[in-house]
């Protein structure tokens, strides 16, 4: 019988795992700067050669890039599902909004649905900062711009999707942080002028899906995610339905 040779790991192979571990889960987020080399081999107990061969491996990877000058970031590209010649065409496009919010109805009961089942005390935390900043947009009608409440919306749910603590879910809400904050901007504009109850039902809405979270009810939590995806697919059918009826009217004035 014969054995093979036990082969000894590279302390920058360990290094490599600890950072990638940080990208995956989150810690590192694209386009990050990553503390200066003395530091970081200080935090880490390594040397600086050690190190570097480190960073030089994940740059190979595409994990992370140097700037002359400037330090090493987490590559700006790392987990962006849309290019942005194409975020301008799915913004565009009334179908493709459409489609992004069947999308979100999926993915955002998923991570209602584990953030209540697995989020930790900071998780909590920092979803109730997420949370206030979301009401004092709402609190704050007339004086908030749409594109400031857009961002406190899209903000909530990338706190839900962190809570989730499942990687996959939360670098897809990541790639799809511009796309989803244009898209609450593109919705809450019709949605607003359509009904007055808009803005109370969103909150509403919002705030049932935090306590379930913050309580720790999954089910409930997925629930309640899904139907305020309904409650803005129905108010938004109304108002494309409304536009088509005014062109028909504008159409036939014309004749």
């Amino acid at each position: 019988m014969s054995f093979g040779q036990v082969r000894q790991r590279r302390l920058s192979d360990d290094i490599v795992t600890q950072l990638e571990a940080m990208i995956l889960e989150g810690t590192l987020k694209a386009g990050e700067r990553l503390p200066a080399e003395r530091v970081l081999a200080e935090q880490f107990g390594v040397s600086r050669p050690s190190l570097r061969e480190a960073i030089q491996k994940l740059a190979a990877k595409g994990l992370l890039s140097s700037r002359q000058g400037g330090g090493n970031y987490v590559c700006e590209t790392l987990g962006s599902t849309f290019s942005d010649p194409l975020l301008h065409l799915l913004e565009s496009n009334a179908d493709a909004q459409r489609d992004l919010l069947e999308f979100r109805h999926t993915l955002e009961g998923s991570c209602a649905y584990y953030a209540a089942l697995r989020a930790t005390d900071l998780d909590r935390q920092r979803l109730t900062e997420a949370f206030d900043r979301l009401l004092d947009c709402y609190g704050r009608s007339g004086e908030v711009t749409r594109a400031e409440e857009g961002a406190a919306d899209a903000s909530f749910h990338l706190a839900i999707a962190e809570a989730s603590h499942n990687a996959v879910l939360l670098h897809t809400i990541r790639g799809l942080f511009d796309l989803l904050k244009r898209n609450v901007v593109t919705n809450i504009g019709g949605m607003y002028a359509q009904r007055s109850e808009t803005r109370d039902m969103l909150i509403v809405q919002h705030r049932a899906l935090y306590e379930a979270i913050i309580e720790g009810r999954a089910e409930e939590a997925r629930a309640i995610s899904n139907q305020h995806i309904d409650y803005v697919q129905e108010v938004l059918a109304e108002v494309m339905q409304q536009e088509r009826r005014e062109l028909r009217a504008q159409r036939r004035q014309g004749l």
